[in-house]
């Protein structure tokens, strides 16, 4: 290996070649893999410690490093050109056959008009009596669309298997149902696929078509294990397995679903799931229901669950050239919405939520999985992809099976204290408890022998579930008790969690630990701890510190019809992968798929508005007149171990406890709400302030005053069109104190997108969390530089959100803001160009 050095100024003529051994090659490789970008102290370091590189100048040494780094940074890129270039390929192709099938669905429609147009003027034209003929006609078509007679035996089964085959391949590739393009969803090489939804037809039905890169029979392997990736799924059992004589199988299942809410039963299926590969090499699974109309086997109802159907469903798997699999999703059921109250009837009617809840999971996971596959096996906490997403798993399952209470998890009701406004259900099943018990750090053992659920459920009016449950995440002493943690930490004796070698950072008055998120960062996994914790309500001395495991998802304010959800659990100091768990939190389901328009970050002095009252709130008023009506339903459900002749005292203090959140969730969703906010006059948008339009002032005051230059393109206007302006600039502006450790005070739209946060939890973000530890070195070393200079420009780096998120920027500009008296007031940073990695 060679490397050439074209400088002029390091002892050797411009252009020579320095020829390096295969040794140490070897032994700078080992060293680049320590640390590929070693500083000059570094560098002399390594020659004193590495004899066989003592005959190398350290500019030498310098410049093989640059190199190996451009090295690797062209490898990586080229990497990355071809993956994309492979998903264009294969985005290109599924394009052309959604063309091919829209054409033909053209051609069809055109084909029924027509025939519509001349049958209607025949029969205008016609004079002679049609009632025999319509009846003759009528009973032809009855006789066409009639099933063929099937029952329980092989070939009555493959008979059905075979004609739910050739359904489901007519609404994967064919024209069988009508789609549209599901709102906000663009295809692209980034995009998790094309996602269509329904039109006119029976039942609720979504389609997708995507490109993982995993093989065919992996794929199929992961989508028969619905549990696995389906959240809402409580068991699918199958019961029998037939083979046929074509090489498929003929699977006869029994699957159950939980119920979203505490206001609607569970429900369950029948289904026949047929498994084969067509001639051209595909792998096809497909669904259906079986009902007693086809003389099939039958499966008797089943008590707590109303009987839904799957119409003819499944996966179409096809190999990719190049590896992967190019896959065809279609869910199509009918979940019987006459069984729900009517408010939750279009939860149970919406292709949106459906394309959502189980479609898009389906090609969410599959993505996650080949991208673990790709990427290093250890992630947050020490922890592999798998055993982190088995802990999501956990928390959701567990606040499902406490959300919905059946009796064969050993679940019972009790009874109210006279309003039935919320639930207590207790388990004292062994399979409950088993796991709770564990030893505390101070050595005396729990002796908690049952487990209480306290449940209820709520609709919230014109609040967005995401915006809400961002406060709810942000703002944890809004609505939660820190006695009620203790109790809770108590009573399945959680003892203090180490965190020693992880990066724990301030947020919203909590130190959250990012541990995981998908890669399409719809949900987050992380870490809580829970400063100064009190005592429990049984005066059990608790540690001053608590640690939550904490799962949220649905935070995307844009995406249509999704399910948003806050589930923690406290955790044990070993923070073992079968770690005990007893979830609890909310789930907020959107009533209605529109399109809210508001922005994300109505969370703006919020804190203020809840504790001063409606006269002092702020809030945007802005966003009130774009939010139409809305509705949501929240469920909240919480988990308490408890020693069994306690039953009725923590039963009571339960009870109490969610009336209370129930009570703190309804004021912060009324000063959320836009209808609240337009119904005072006066009221006035942050960015209306006398102070804030004065900072702006100011930033562009300084920013000319030091760089020479105009910040903004006309800085002629008045304060109010100029914060207006620096509020929309496309690169992230921030503003931090001037103090020991420097918090932000202010961001514009882009820097609250960039750090994933609001206004009002801006504030707990201090300065240097947010940079790795080179952009931190980098920022210390120019510090000195921005105060007495005034001004600084800072390379290229990675920073972090307050989610954990890394985000790559080509260059920072940091100066000293300087009020009118021209005092240093701040310091203000402009990220340029900056993207989520």
């Amino acid at each position: 290996m060679s490397c050439k050095d074209g400088s002029k100024n390091n002892g050797m003529d411009n252009g020579k070649y320095v020829r390096y051994t295969p040794e140490q090659v070897e032994a700078l490789e080992r060293l680049y893999h320590d640390c590929p970008k070693p500083s000059s102290i570094r560098r002399q370091q390594l020659i004193r410690e590495c004899p066989i590189l003592s005959n190398i100048e350290p500019k030498q040494i310098k410049v093989w490093f640059q190199n190996r780094r451009c090295r690797e940074k062209q490898r990586k890129e080229s990497s990355r050109l071809q993956a994309v270039n492979r998903k264009l390929t294969a985005m290109n192709k599924l394009l052309m056959e959604e063309n091919d099938r829209l054409q033909k669905q053209v051609s069809q429609l055109v084909y029924e008009n027509g025939y519509f147009r001349q049958h209607t003027q025949n029969t205008t034209q016609a004079t002679k009596d049609t009632s025999c003929e319509s009846a003759v006609t009528s009973g032809q078509h009855s006789l066409t669309t009639q099933h063929p007679p099937r029952d329980a035996s092989p070939a009555g089964l493959l008979s059905i298997a075979e004609e739910t085959l050739a359904e489901f391949l007519s609404k994967a590739t064919g024209t069988a149902v009508e789609w549209v393009q599901m709102p906000g969803m663009k295809p692209g090489p980034d995009s998790i696929g094309i996602v269509a939804i329904s039109h006119g037809c029976s039942g609720v039905a979504a389609r997708a078509c995507g490109l993982v890169g995993l093989e065919p029979t992996r794929v199929a392997e992961i989508l028969k294990d619905r549990p696995l990736w389906y959240r809402d799924c409580r068991a699918v059992d199958v019961l029998n397995v037939l083979p046929t004589a074509n090489g498929g199988t003929i699977e006869l299942l029994y699957m159950q679903l939980y119920a979203p809410t505490t206001l609607a039963p569970a429900r369950d299926f029948w289904l026949l799931r047929y498994t084969s590969v067509l001639e051209d090499g595909s792998l096809v699974i497909c669904e259906r229901s079986l009902k007693n109309t086809q003389n099939g086997p039958s499966m008797p109802p089943v008590q707590h669950f109303a009987r839904a159907e799957m119409l003819p469903s499944g996966y179409l798997i096809r190999p990719c050239e190049g590896g992967g699999s190019i896959i065809h999703i279609v869910d199509h059921l009918d979940l019987e919405p006459w069984s729900v109250p009517e408010v939750l009837r279009p939860l149970y009617e919406s292709s949106t939520v459906l394309a959502q809840k189980t479609t898009m999971a389906a090609l969410r996971h599959l993505r996650q999985i080949s991208h673990e596959v790709s990427q290093s096996n250890v992630t947050g906490w020490g922890r592999r992809p798998a055993a982190l997403r088995a802990l999501s798993q956990r928390l959701s399952r567990g606040f499902n099976e406490a959300l919905n209470g059946f009796t064969d998890e050993g679940w019972t009701t009790i009874g109210n204290d006279g309003v039935d406004d919320v639930t207590i259900l207790v388990n004292s099943s062994p399979d409950k408890l088993m796991g709770l018990n564990l030893p505390f750090a101070n050595g005396f053992p729990s002796v908690s022998n049952a487990v209480l659920c306290a449940k209820a459920s709520m609709l919230l009016q014109n609040v967005p579930p995401a915006i809400l449950l961002r406060f709810l995440r942000e703002h944890r002493s809004e609505w939660a008790d820190n006695n009620m943690d203790a109790y809770t930490a108590a009573a399945i004796k959680v003892g203090p969690c180490s965190l020693s070698g992880s990066r724990v950072g301030n947020y919203g008055g909590q130190v959250i630990l990012p541990l995981a998120h998908t890669i399409e960062h719809e949900e987050f996994l992380e870490v809580i701890k829970l400063e100064g914790v009190a005592h429990s309500p049984e005066d059990t001395i608790m540690p001053r510190e608590m640690f939550l495991l904490q799962l949220c998802s649905g935070m995307d304010e844009n995406a249509v019809g999704t399910c948003a959800e806050l589930i923690s659990a406290p955790i044990d100091a070993s923070f073992a992968d079968d770690a005990p768990l007893l979830p609890s939190g909310f789930r907020i389901i959107p009533l209605e798929s529109g399109k809210e328009a508001s922005s994300p970050n109505r969370t703006l002095d919020l804190a203020s508005a809840l504790d001063i009252g409606p006269s002092g709130n702020r809030a945007s008023n802005e966003s009130a007149g774009n939010s139409g009506c809305m509705r949501s339903v929240m469920t909240i459900a919480f988990e308490f171990a408890f020693e069994s002749h306690m039953q009725e005292h923590v039963a009571s203090m339960a009870r109490q406890y969610v009336r209370s959140i129930i009570s703190s969730v309804q004021r912060v969703a009324l000063a959320l709400s836009p209808s609240h906010l337009s119904s005072h006059a006066g009221l006035r948008s942050p960015l209306g302030t006398p102070e804030a339009q004065t900072l702006a002032h100011w930033i562009c005051n300084s920013y000319r005053c030091y760089l020479g230059v105009e910040l903004l393109k006309s800085n002629n206007e008045g304060n109010e069109s100029l914060l207006k302006s620096l509020w929309h600039h496309s690169d992230t502006i921030l503003c931090c104190t001037l103090k020991a450790l420097p918090v932000f005070t202010f961001s514009n739209q882009a820097g609250l997108d960039m750090l994933e946060t609001t206004l009002v939890a801006l504030q707990d973000i201090s300065l240097e969390k947010i940079f790795d530890d080179h952009g931190r070195k980098i920022l210390f070393s120019e510090f000195p530089q921005i105060i007495q200079q005034g001004f600084a420009c800072l390379q290229g780096g990675i920073c972090l959100s307050s989610m954990g998120r890394p985000v790559s920027y080509e260059r920072v500009v940091a100066w000293k803001v300087l009020n009118e008296e021209e005092n240093a007031h701040c310091i203000c940073f402009m990220f340029m160009n900056w993207s989520f990695v």
